[in-house]
């Protein structure tokens, strides 16, 4: 009994001395280096979160980083004509509003010519050329007023600046979920993500356990070709395989061949190399006494893969997933090229691309959409991220 309590106390001792050792320099230099990498990721998503809850108008004139601070803007308009003149007590009067002025902005300075805005202040009066005066409240709201008529017929410009004040709406988000077909596009895109994630992770499972613990001829052949794969653009491919499918599909008198199984075959074929090749590395790692002992127990290779390796690989499996389901979730280019782009097939990212207009320039709302997005893929990440780390770096650390 003695003995436990002074071993116990020894380590006591030894947590304490531990908490006490000062951090070495390479430690500190690696904490760094990840709170920098840190920083540099998660700094734009934050920007792009805050840019999903501002309008286009403030989106035009400030980024993301200053969604917080007053945005400044110079601004120019004519005036009405003599025709909008009305008369009042003896006076004629010009009123309205100046462009740009709504909600959440306020005048800060204005004047009659633009190298010169900060003539007047909101409230105070400014003479004009073509006779009386201008008064220009902080709201944005005009009163030209004189003792005759007016008579011009091309209204002056006038020159202020506008402050916008921090403002943020849920705009976007309602018109991406109010979008029509949104909905067909989610089932789209889970009817492409799922089989194409599991079936080359099915695949892949049983070609990393024969290259890991079967012996056959040009075994180290196969896994070369494997490593090779992996550097091979998909983009060269895209069009030889479509073609391939297309004839395929006209020899079953079929029309073409866009269809979910030539997108879920064209996604297995490109996530193959790295399943098999972080799979294969997690296997091999796996302890070689389990294996011998199944075989002695009479174990046939499929019992070994279904009942030992299998459950054991389960982080490196898990990983994989992630990273398949990113991939293919994500994707735009192999679903646009293997489905097409008909309303009923397609995918989730090519109806937010539709929704930037034919020019491009509706793109506030793309980065509502990307959150909109955002949420299945956080959902299965954080599902599966304990097994993330350790399946990674056992499949690709030798």
């Amino acid at each position: 009994m003695t003995a436990v309590v002074q071993q116990v106390g020894t380590t006591v001792a030894r947590v304490r001395t531990g908490w006490r050792t000062k951090a070495k320099p390479g430690q500190l230099l690696t904490h760094l280096s990840l709170l920098i990498l840190v920083l540099i990721w998660t700094a734009p998503t934050a920007g792009l979160l805050i840019s999903s809850f501002r309008s286009k108008d403030q989106l035009a004139v400030s980024g993301g980083w200053t969604a917080l601070a007053v945005a400044v803007t110079q601004k120019g308009t004519r005036l009405p004509t003599a025709d909008s003149s009305i008369a009042e007590t003896g006076l004629f009067v010009i009123r309205g509003r100046l462009p740009g002025t709504d909600m959440g902005t306020k005048i800060r300075s204005y004047g009659l010519n633009a190298r010169d805005l900060t003539a007047a202040a909101p409230g105070e009066s400014l003479s004009m050329q073509d006779g009386g005066s201008i008064t220009v409240e902080a709201d944005g709201s005009f009163e030209w007023s004189a003792d005759r008529p007016f008579t011009h017929t091309r209204g002056p410009r006038l020159f202020y600046v506008v402050e916008r004040s921090p403002r943020f709406t849920i705009d976007n988000y309602i018109e991406v979920l109010t979008t029509s077909g949104l909905g067909r596009s989610f089932i789209n895109s889970f009817a492409v993500t799922i089989p194409a994630t599991f079936i080359p992770i099915l695949v892949a499972a049983f070609a990393a356990y024969a290259l890991a613990w079967m012996r056959f001829p040009f075994r180290n052949l196969i896994v070369v070709t494997v490593i090779g794969l992996l550097v091979v653009p998909l983009q060269m491919s895209l069009i030889p395989l479509l073609s391939l499918y297309n004839d395929i599909a006209h020899a079953f008198g079929a029309a073409d061949g866009k269809t979910y199984l030539g997108v879920w075959l064209a996604h297995t074929a490109f996530g193959l190399p790295l399943a098999i090749y972080l799979l294969r590395n997690y296997m091999l790692g796996l302890p070689r006494e389990i294996m011998e002992a199944a075989r002695i127990d009479g174990a046939s290779h499929f019992q070994i893969f279904t009942k030992i390796v299998l459950p054991l690989s389960f982080p490196a499996l898990a990983s994989f997933l992630i990273f398949q389901f990113l991939w293919v979730w994500n994707d735009l280019l192999v679903a646009m090229v293997f489905l097409g782009n008909q309303e009923t097939k397609l995918v989730l990212t090519g109806k937010l691309a539709s929704l930037l207009g034919t020019r491009g320039n509706n793109w506030e709302v793309l980065t509502a959409g990307a959150f909109v997005t955002i949420v299945v893929p956080l959902t299965v990440f954080f599902a599966l991220q304990r097994y993330f780390v350790r399946g990674l770096l056992a499949g690709s650390v030798k």
